[in-house]
């Protein structure tokens, strides 16, 4: 009787080859289902990834600035953790196994290359929403720097904008509408109140432009993180940054304290302001300004503020 183990199959694809999923699992074995796939029968472990469907569902799997290859862990509900096919990509130099990164999850699909895990910044943690757009929980993504090929351009649109904005903080026109959610929750549809937001927002920069003021918005990246923040108004001349909310509601006053406490760390500012469309009872308007922030609606042709220096 022969127990000695077949040995593992001799790796024959390049870069940029394609072949059936199926033929690559018959061959070297893995998974024949899901996005990570550690092999028993050959020393690999294979990763599957989608972009153009991950993109709508907050998932930015593809080459990132700092030329590595950003890679989000598997794990529909709840925080990912490290475990399973997530603890196979990290520690598959421990295990001997190398890495090999397919585009496409099922029929024919393309070998992207080898690659290994970055030494220095292995992995990091990002916000996305649970599969059927459930709600965000925290995601494990993966640096992975390339072995047998070349960092490219990043062509997700979290990529790019990160690659033409590459500073912590920078200014964007009023126009541009990204919100936080835009790259979390990206397949998500905009809600009415979002709509009226922007309007308002849009109406407001209208006002300050009219009396000479120079309004603009911020794309601001914490240190660590990988999505981007975004302020919805700043005014350097009245040193006024502002968050809007579509509906006078306590809930929309608690989240633009937050978000406004959040912008401040980055925005050089005097005063931090909620635009609302009408003006709050006056509980809504003692909790702003016991955090600091002043209130602003519109009234007749112009606004009102609880600050009544304020606005020219």
């Amino acid at each position: 009787m022969n127990d000695t183990a077949a040995p593992a199959p001799e790796w024959t694809l390049q870069p940029g080859d394609t072949i059936e999923r199926k033929e690559l699992h018959n061959t070297y074995g893995g998974r024949t289902q899901g996005g990570i796939g550690p092999s028993a029968k050959s020393p690999n472990v294979f990763v599957f990834t989608d972009p153009v469907a991950g993109e709508k569902h907050g998932y930015y799997d593809d080459w990132m600035p700092d030329g590595r290859f950003h890679y989000s862990g598997e794990g529909q509900y709840g925080d990912q953790r490290m475990v399973s096919g997530n603890a196979s990509i990290l520690n598959h130099q421990i295990e001997g196994r190398a890495l090999r990164v397919f585009q496409g999850a099922r029929g024919t699909i393309t070998y992207r290359g080898e690659f290994t895990i970055d030494p220095q910044d292995p992995w990091y943690e990002a916000d996305a929403p649970e599969t059927n757009d459930g709600p965000l929980r925290k995601v494990i993504v993966f640096r992975l720097v390339p072995v047998d090929t070349k960092p490219q351009a990043p062509a997700t649109k979290l990529g790019r904008l990160l690659e033409s904005h590459p500073k912590p903080v920078d200014e964007l026109p009023i126009e541009r509408n990204e919100t936080e959610k835009t790259f979390v929750n990206p397949n998500r549809e905009q809600f009415e109140a979002e709509r009226k937001e922007s309007k308002l927002v849009t109406a407001f920069a209208g006002y300050l432009t009219a009396k000479g003021l120079h309004s603009c918005r911020h794309r601001l990246l914490p240190p660590g993180e990988s999505r981007p923040l975004f302020t919805d108004l700043y005014c350097k001349q009245l040193g006024l940054l502002v968050e809007g909310k579509g509906s006078v509601t306590r809930e929309n006053v608690r989240m633009a304290i937050g978000q406004l406490a959040d912008y401040s760390r980055f925005v050089d500012h005097t005063t931090r302001a909620i635009l609302l469309p009408s003006k709050p009872r006056a509980d809504l308007i003692d909790l702003a300004h016991s955090q600091g922030c002043v209130v602003i609606w519109p009234e007749g042709k112009g606004y009102s503020a609880t600050e009544a220096t304020l606005l020219p």
